[in-house]
This record gives structure tokens, sequence and C-alpha cells, in this order.
């Protein structure tokens, strides 16, 4: 079992906390941490239909099953058990006792903002990074224009790994990318669909799906989205919301700098992992990435997932945005540490250009930072080293 980097973080805020919730997409390991963190801890999953039932039917005596705490999995399953804990919490305050795990957002948040609000600490899991995958530290993001950490290419080219995902268990099974892309789409997404919208038509859903996945690294436009799948913007907003809420794709924001030029204000859309990615737009061979006409969009959309996890490994909400102005002029991606902008362009070619620079060059143009240098991560192999002034860092990198 390969080492999860937010376990200290999951650790830590168990030495404070009463309870830690650990959400994000299903099948991202969410059981395996919680279990390897707190061995010591009962485990119980509310899949379990006994179990579940008997959690619904009395709360209270499934609770008094574990006195000193246990390991509730897919706890969104028993909601009842919510106002329950409020009450055990409250009574012995003794920090680590429960530790919670669930998938789907909706209603774990309105369960826990209702009823755990200052007893309980979020955090999220998504899939696997590159550098948990290689066994690797993770790259510290105050670090990322600077000309380290020096790393061994990986013994797999990228377009597999764009291809295969991030999710563990495609790596720890060896199943084949396609086939368990298919099983977690069908087992997963139409039956969290079904129970959250109670969803009629799901071959149209299915069809949002696959329209979202045509957009990902593109500006959100929901009237066209909604337009092409059949549906009204707000059926398509709400559904967007979903997969947003069940950690398949999330929304990167604009950023608001205090430039002269009038910005856009819609965010972008991406999918969190390239691998459901490339399933949705059809791609089974690794060969077909690299002709693939998205190829470009499916390379952001790893890189983007990849910085999303070098925050989510230390607990935080990854303050990742783009630029872009009305006349055309953009930066992939902008990290705002607070202190500062590290505007980032993404590439996927593996042979770089001077324009790839272009981007980060007129931004810098605008920025009043004192800090004139920006990022470039490309689809080569070399080594993160400096050119024309700015960091230029490898695809595998960039976790």
């Amino acid at each position: 079992m390969k080492r999860r980097a937010l376990t200290r973080k999951l650790r830590r805020l168990a030495s404070s906390f009463p309870a830690v919730y650990v959400g994000g997409p299903r099948q991202s390991g969410k059981t395996t941490l919680a279990r390897a963190a707190f061995p010591s801890h009962a485990y119980v999953s509310l899949e379990n239909p006994d179990e579940r039932e008997f959690a619904t039917t009395d709360p209270r005596a499934f609770l008094a099953r574990f006195p000193a705490g246990a390991v509730l999995d897919e706890v969104q399953r028993a909601p009842a058990l919510f106002s329950y804990l409020q009450g055990i919490i409250d009574e012995n305050r003794r920090p680590g006792r429960f530790v919670l795990t669930g998938s789907q957002q909706f209603l774990l948040m309105r369960g826990v903002s209702q009823t755990l609000a200052g007893r309980i600490a979020i955090v999220t899991l998504p899939p696997f990074s590159l550098a948990e995958l290689s066994e690797v530290s993770q790259l510290n993001a105050i670090d990322f224009d600077q000309v380290r950490p020096n790393r061994a290419t990986p013994p797999f080219s990228l377009d597999w790994i764009l291809r295969q995902g991030l999710y563990p268990a495609v790596h720890e099974t060896g199943a084949d990318a396609v086939d368990w892309m298919a099983s977690y789409y069908r087992t997963y997404v139409e039956r969290d669909v079904r129970e959250l919208l109670a969803v009629g038509d799901i071959e149209l859903f299915g069809r949002f799906v696959r329209l979202c996945a045509g957009r990902s690294a593109q500006l959100l436009n929901l009237s066209s989205l909604g337009s092409d799948a059949g549906v009204a913007q707000p059926t398509a907003r709400r559904w967007l919301s979903v997969l947003v809420a069940s950690g398949l794709v999330h929304l990167v924001q604009p950023h608001h700098a205090n430039f002269s030029k009038r910005l856009i204000k819609s965010p972008k859309l991406y999918f969190l992992d390239s691998g459901l990615l490339c399933y949705l737009l059809r791609i089974t061979r690794d060969a077909d990435v690299a002709t693939h006409p998205l190829r470009g969009a499916i390379f952001e959309t790893f890189v983007v997932s990849e910085l999303y996890k070098v925050f989510a490994a230390i607990g935080q909400e990854a303050p990742l945005f783009f630029w872009r102005d009305q006349t055309g002029h953009e930066v992939d991606l902008v990290i705002d540490l607070g202190d500062r902008l590290i505007p980032i362009e993404i590439k996927s070619g593996t042979t770089i250009a001077s324009d790839f620079f272009a981007g980060l060059r007129y931004w810098l143009g605008l920025s009043r930072s004192s800090r004139k240098r920006g990022v470039l991560v490309y689809g080569g192999g070399d080594r993160p080293h400096l050119r024309d002034g700015h960091v230029v860092r490898p695809w595998f990198a960039c976790s």
C-alpha cells in the first residue's frame, strides 16, 4: 500500500478535533487511508445493508457499540447519525474519537454544517498524485517557481499516465484502465446521480457528462453546454453541481488582479482525473492520446489536477486561478499564495518553443510584482531548469 501524503495532516487534526471527516470522490482511497492512519479504531461500513439499517433505525444503540470511537465509512448512507454524534461528542470531546468518510458532498456538508460545526475537521482526499504513485516526497507549493526538486524520469510515458489516470485501484490491482473506468462510471456515477437528482433519463445525463469532458480546460458556458445536451440552463447548472460535489470535476475561477484590461469572469471546467476524462472521450490506447485533438486539454487537466493535489495533501483549499483578458491574452494558471502570485503556462509539447513564454511575459509586464518569474510546465522529460528567466518543469515534477 502506498503512503498517502494526507496522512500526517489527518493525524494532526485528529489530535485536536473530536472528529475528522475525509471526503473525496469514490475509490480515491478514503477507507484505506482512514484504516491505515487509525488502526486501533473499530471499523464499520455503512454500505453494508445490515449496518445501514441498524444506524438508521436505532442510531443511539448503533453508536453505543463504539465507546472508544470508530471509523464510520460512507456515513452519508445514514444521515440520522449526525445529530446523535453531536450529543456524544459534546459529552466527551476527547480528540480523534470518530473518523468519518464519505463521497456525497451534498448530503455530508449539510449534516456537518448543521450538527457538527466546530466539532469536526474536514479534509479531502483526491486520487493518487504522481508523487504518491512514484513514492517520492510531495512538492511544496511555495517551491513551485524554484529549480527543485530534481526527480528521475518515471518508468512510464506521459501518454500512458494520462490514459491510466491516478485512481488507486487501477494501479494497485493492475486492472485495465478502460474496463475499470467503465465499471466506475456505471457503478458510482450513475448510482450517485440517481440518488441525488432522481434523473429519469440516465442516457441524457451521460451525454451531458461526455459534453463536459469535451470542454475540460475550457471556459464554462452553461448556456451552450445545456443547449448541446438538450437540457435547460438551470438543469445543466444543477447537473454540473453534482459532478463537482461528487469530486469528479472542479471549477477554477478567474483571478481578478487589478490590471488595466477587462478580464474574463467565467470559470474554467476541469476533470479531476485524466484517466476518467480519456475514458469519457473514448480514448482507449496510449497512441490515441498522442494524436487526439484534445491532447493539450487533457495534459492541462492533468497538471491542474496535480497542483490541486499538492494543496489537498496539506488539508488546504487549492488557491488556483487562471487569468485571461478580453483581448485574448491569458495565463493558464495562477497560484495565489497570499504574499505572491505564481503564473504558470502549461504546454503539452515535448520541445520548448520561445512562444511558450508569451503569456508569462505579457502577464508579468502588467503585474506590479517585483518577482518577475513564471513557470512553464511542458510535456518533455528534462529536469527543472531556468530558461528566459522562467522556471521550466517537466510533466513529472508538478506535484
